[in-house]
């Protein structure tokens, strides 16, 4: 049976480091001998740039990256890729695109054939059943909210922890995850900065240099140190 290999990034780039910087190492790591990546860039607006981004980052490792384009060529391409990495930007515009152009199906039966799969920020969240969780303002409607559901739980990147000297008055990314809690019944992975998920099949690690905080219906959030296995939350979805 192939195996589901996945490595989602919180974010793409942290604080005083380069583009994917922080996460590279486990990167090469988890990609090995892959030597040529699909790139989807579609949750910016300016798509040939970010694949010239991507590329020329990726390039420096010594790996090849090809943008998909949302026609017949980006299906083929993506049927035949090495390893296939999502990246961020606006998590309503990249599913959207998915959808529309039918290649959401395409990705999800690769990613579940064995294909590495790798996401950043929105490229995570899609790696979720649906994007209830991102943190992102709805720019556009796409036909649904659900997404690839690589994994069986929900995902919120760039978890941020209230700061307790400030004077904002609104709802914190606490109360937000336990609002979607109250209406849903799926657990919540909060990736804070600089933290990521790597699952090899059944086995799931918490990696990077950041807790994650997992929220569950009616109970307390738990945090998660780095290195920890998570292999429960694949069937506690």
């Amino acid at each position: 049976m192939p195996m589901t290999r996945l490595l989602l990034l919180s974010n793409s780039t942290n604080f005083g480091q380069g583009y994917l910087d922080h996460a590279m190492a486990e990167i090469r790591a988890f990609l090995g001998p892959v030597g040529r990546i699909v790139f989807v860039p579609f949750a910016l607006r300016d798509q040939e740039a970010y694949a010239a981004k991507c590329r020329a980052r990726f390039e420096s490792e010594g790996i090849a990256v090809e943008g998909l384009t949302a026609d017949a060529a980006g299906r083929a391409l993506l049927e035949g890729a090495e390893a296939v990495f999502v990246g961020g930007g606006n998590t309503f515009r990249l599913l959207d695109r998915l959808q529309r152009s039918e290649l959401l199906d395409v990705l999800r039966r690769r990613a579940l054939d064995g294909m590495p799969y790798l996401g950043a920020s929105a490229g995570t969240n899609i790696a979720a059943p649906t994007i209830r969780t991102t943190n992102d303002m709805p720019i556009l409607q796409p036909p649904s909210f659900e997404a690839l559901g690589l994994v069986p739980f929900q995902i919120n990147p760039h978890y941020l922890d209230a700061d307790p000297s400030s004077r904002h008055m609104g709802e914190t990314r606490e109360d937000r995850l336990r609002e979607y809690l109250e209406e849903n019944e799926r657990l919540v992975v909060g990736l804070r900065e600089g933290a990521w998920l790597r699952r090899e099949d059944g086995s799931l690690r918490l990696g990077g240099a950041r807790d994650a905080r997992v929220f569950r219906r009616n109970a307390e959030p738990e945090e998660v140190a780095p290195g920890a296995a998570l292999d429960g939350l694949l069937a506690a979805g």
